[in-house]
């Protein structure tokens, strides 16, 4: 997922001061504490003081949603071991990624600026793992993706400054896929028209839908983007109706998927037209911004059915409606959470610990440990990672919204699974 908004000059400075206070990071050097060597910089945890985990998510904005129910998973994962590993305290350092690129930057530089910290759980949005992935690599963090799916981040020519890069969510090019052979095969449509914000997620998913339905023999009658501050769809839908397409992909966030689904029943000609967006509007959010339009909408993503996640899936959900007081407001908690496994599991395996209870940890090798996961049992599946990153295990799903009370939001109910 990922999202994009102008730079503005304030922003701008605030980056350059960023950027500045990062300075001293820069490239690593092999270095040696505590008999650990390691190529890029060992992070030495006195006895006593805390392991500092690093979380970047979508935390403010209209996506916060998406960011936070990501961050309670990662909490309840490290709940679970009572917030201590390897006889230190966790400390969660969060940041807000904004779901932006510019939000990304700052949130990866403020975390590349603490030489203790460990790894970088996130982001949530491709737009700020493409921006701020880099950013901590040069730290010599890795970053474990927990809903950012944009191909090109695990892509086999991605540039090596996201070699440190990888996720336990799925590939777009999976979804993409299938939401194409879904459109042709199951719905029997031929026209299809796209709409993507301009974002490395919905442009690169759309990207995707449009090769694999025209590589089915269907058309893709236009090609349209919006900008993620528009409230106004009219125009583009007016502009696509002209073109008569019997079906619309749009893979945007809860702010453009409600306009689009609300306003397109205003447009003539896209009157009994299906619109297919992706799990980025899998939140109650969505159906604020909808209305009773919402009723009917499709959205393509992965399953929650509980005979493809990971058998304790159940027992996390009902721990985090005890703990939060409601159920998870958005469909990716499951893949944070394992995040934050594969993270632990990995630190405890690579970890030294001396007679003192001092921990030392190498850079390369927690990255090294992290990509050999194979096997894991995990909410979201068994994870196996390959060596560019991709982790995640993907079971294609299709869901619909039955009723417009946003206080029904519940998945599997509301909205329900309808394929396969």
């Amino acid at each position: 997922m990922g999202g994009k908004r102008p730079m503005r000059n304030g922003y701008r400075l605030l980056l350059a001061g960023l950027i500045a206070m990062a300075g001293a990071v820069g490239a690593q050097a092999e270095e040696t504490k505590g008999g650990v060597t390691d190529p890029i910089g060992v992070i030495e945890i006195r006895n006593g003081e805390p392991l500092q985990i690093g979380v970047y998510q979508t935390i403010s904005g209209p996506d916060t949603a998406l960011g936070v129910d990501q961050v309670r998973g990662i909490e309840l994962a490290f709940a679970e071991v009572n917030n201590m590993l390897l006889g230190h305290p966790v400390v969660l350092r969060v940041e807000d990624e904004q779901c932006n690129s510019e939000g990304g930057q700052t949130a990866a530089i403020k975390l590349a600026s603490n030489p203790d910290l460990i790894v970088a759980l996130g982001p949530s949005c491709s737009s700020a793992a493409d921006a701020g992935a880099p950013i901590l690599w040069k730290a010599g963090i890795a970053s474990i993706g927990t809903s950012c799916t944009a191909p090109r981040l695990t892509d086999e020519n991605r540039p090596p400054e996201l070699a440190g890069f990888l996720r336990t969510t799925y590939n777009d090019n999976d979804l993409g896929s299938k939401a194409a052979g879904y459109a042709f095969n199951i719905l029997g449509k031929r026209i299809a028209a796209t709409i993507h914000d301009g974002s490395v997620y919905t442009e690169g998913l759309s990207e995707v839908f449009e090769r694999e339905f025209k590589a089915l023999g269907g058309s893709i009658s236009s090609r349209e983007a919006v900008s993620p501050s528009d409230t106004d769809m009219r125009p583009v839908l007016t502009k696509i109706s002209a073109d008569a397409p019997e079906l619309i992909f749009f893979p945007v966030f809860p702010k453009q998927a409600g306009p689009i689904i609300r306003q397109g029943a205003e447009i003539a000609g896209l009157e009994k037209i299906t619109f297919l967006g992706s799990d980025a509007a899998l939140v109650a959010d969505t159906m604020v911004a909808a209305g009773k339009a919402i009723v009917g909408f499709r959205f393509a993503g992965s399953t929650f059915d509980p005979s493809e996640l990971g058998e304790g899936y159940p027992a996390f959900v009902k721990r985090y409606e005890e703990v939060y007081g409601e159920a998870p407001s958005g469909s990716n908690h499951h893949y944070a959470y394992d995040a934050a496994k594969v993270a632990m599991a990995a630190i405890e395996k690579v970890a030294v610990i001396d007679d003192g209870g001092n921990t030392y940890i190498g850079k390369q090798a927690l990255r090294n440990a992290l990509f050999a996961t194979k096997n894991f049992d995990g909410l979201g599946g068994t994870l196996t990672c390959n060596r560019t990153g991709d982790c995640g295990k993907f079971a294609f799903a299709v869901y619909q919204f039955v009723d417009a009370d946003p206080s029904s939001f519940e998945i599997g109910t509301n909205p329900k699974q309808i394929y396969p």
